[in-house]
């Protein structure tokens, strides 16, 4: 009888062991498991701090929650870059300069055709002023695909012309954020689709 206590608790304390033992493991990994999540959701986030670096009940927002706003400021910025121009040849410099930060190789192509070509020349000599407004910007969010739609402006001092602009391409997400490339994205494959004049007005030569 005394045997079959001892059998009895052995077995019991046994149970409870193995219990205690599974119980840990599985709390270890569930600690692990949150730890980590909550490690990812602080790497995806942005904390807000005021203007004198004074940490306050800051409020967590997800970077991808505003990616279409980003993009789109992106977009607009690069086309205002590229296309609002003045007839000063280190201004053109610089906003293309500017530019090339937001684009790949295809945007360099664009500017290097348009400079063989001597569109720069001919903003120089006819003193141009270009300007570009934004009418819309479509974008296709699974495949990163954009449309952009703006209205272009010429003013030369015999006439003035508005032009329809339309382009395309695609966006590719940067891993680091930068001054010259805020919002850290990338336009890829980018081109021309229609740049037409829709306006074309004659200033009085006197």
């Amino acid at each position: 009888m005394i045997i079959k206590n001892i059998e009895t608790k052995v077995k019991l304390a046994t149970f409870l062991s193995a219990g205690c033992l599974i119980a840990a493991v599985i709390m270890v990994f569930s600690v692990s498991f949150f730890a980590y999540k909550q490690v990812v959701d602080a790497r995806k986030s942005v904390y807000i701090m005021d203007e004198a670096n004074v940490p306050l009940s800051a409020k967590q927002t997800d970077v991808q929650m505003n990616r279409e706003a980003e993009y789109r400021s992106h977009i607009g910025r690069f086309h205002s870059l590229f296309f609002s121009l003045t007839p000063d040849d280190r201004f053109m410099e610089y906003q293309m300069k500017q530019a090339m930060y937001l684009i790949d190789e295809s945007g360099a192509l664009q500017y290097n055709n348009l400079k063989e070509r001597g569109y720069f020349n001919s903003i120089l000599s006819s003193s141009a002023v270009l300007t570009i407004r934004t009418d819309s910007i479509q974008i296709d969010m699974p495949k990163r695909y954009f449309r952009y739609y703006g209205t272009q402006k010429i003013d030369r001092r015999s006439s003035a012309i508005t032009r329809s602009l339309i382009t395309e391409g695609f966006l590719s997400d940067l891993e680091i954020r930068s001054d010259n490339n805020p919002h850290a994205v990338l336009i890829t494959q980018w081109k021309t689709i229609e740049n037409k004049d829709i306006h074309h007005v004659q200033k009085n030569s006197f």
